[in-house]
């Protein structure tokens, strides 16, 4: 049902080794990864104090920062962070003692940080707040790989995209139970088995399509959620190629801090795609 020109090679297990790398080195990233995350918080209007102790409206981890650290206030939109005296908070690498971090018309965040801690502002819909992410997470410090199936060249597909008349997008709910609206890059039309099956790919237009999609071995080998899998944007033929082996586990398998988007219906695939990453964690 697959490509195997190149299945004697030995060159695609080179490839997919190489991806699987690469896949650990950005869940890895203190930046932009997954598994530092410690501490999702939304904050409400007005001021929201922080800090480890319980009495905070917002209490990170203990052992992280001082018992009363400061506190967030959220005024139409804006975040403002006001530590307490003593406590040496740095906004983009510079101490402060009141900053504004965010405001709904910023294109992204300021990133705020002390000791093994640092943190940036999301906004999901109506909603907006505290990213946290500690260098020294567990999770971080003890991760290893992450159980998937052997590479097989039988799950990588030729697909044709078929794209849409119009621009147009497509309700995506996420975790939160938001629903949010995603461009619609086309529907990628494919064969297992000698049955016809379509992905919708959604996307900003960038150097690949992405997919988010379920199937048959979720919640049994897989993440029960579904699974994401990116794809090269298609020829002047429209045809692409679908690797099923490099379908990954979203960020919501890692952390329960996460604010995963979920498979549309279209896209829960009714045979079990036993390729790609399989499940990690209880999250």
């Amino acid at each position: 049902m697959g490509l195997g020109a190149d299945a004697q090679t030995g060159t695609y297990a080179a490839e997919i080794e190489q991806w699987v790398k690469g896949r650990y080195a950005a869940l890895k990233n203190t930046k932009s990864g997954w598994l530092n995350l410690a501490g999702l918080y939304w904050l409400e209007e007005g001021k929201n104090s922080f800090g480890t102790a319980a009495g905070n409206k917002i209490v990170f981890p203990k052992g992280t920062i001082a018992a009363k650290a400061g506190y967030f206030e959220l005024n139409n939109g804006k975040v403002t962070l006001v530590p307490e005296k003593g406590v040496a908070i740095q906004v983009n690498g510079r101490p402060i003692t009141r900053e504004l971090i965010y405001s709904k018309d910023s294109l992204r965040s300021a990133v705020s940080s002390y000791g093994s801690l640092h943190w940036t502002i999301i906004r999901r819909e109506d909603r907006i707040g505290i990213r946290l992410r500690n260098d020294l997470n567990e999770s971080l410090l003890h991760f290893k790989s992450i159980d998937r199936y052997p590479a097989d060249t039988a799950w990588k597909l030729e697909a044709v995209l078929k794209e849409p008349l119009f621009p147009t997008s497509i309700p995506i709910k996420n975790v939160l139970g938001q629903t949010i609206q995603m461009k619609l890059l086309g529907k990628l039309i494919f064969t297992i088995q000698g049955k016809v099956f379509s992905l919708d790919a959604v996307g900003e237009g960038d150097d690949e399509l992405f997919v988010i999609f379920g199937d048959a071995t979720n919640t049994h080998t897989t993440y029960g959620a579904g699974r994401f899998m990116y794809v090269p944007k298609p020829d002047a033929s429209g045809k692409t190629i679908l690797d099923f082996n490099k379908a990954f586990n979203p960020p919501c398998a890692f952390t329960p801090f996460a604010t995963c988007p979920l498979p549309p219906q279209q896209n829960v695939l009714p045979v079990a795609v036993t390729a790609g990453e399989k499940d990690y964690g209880k999250h």
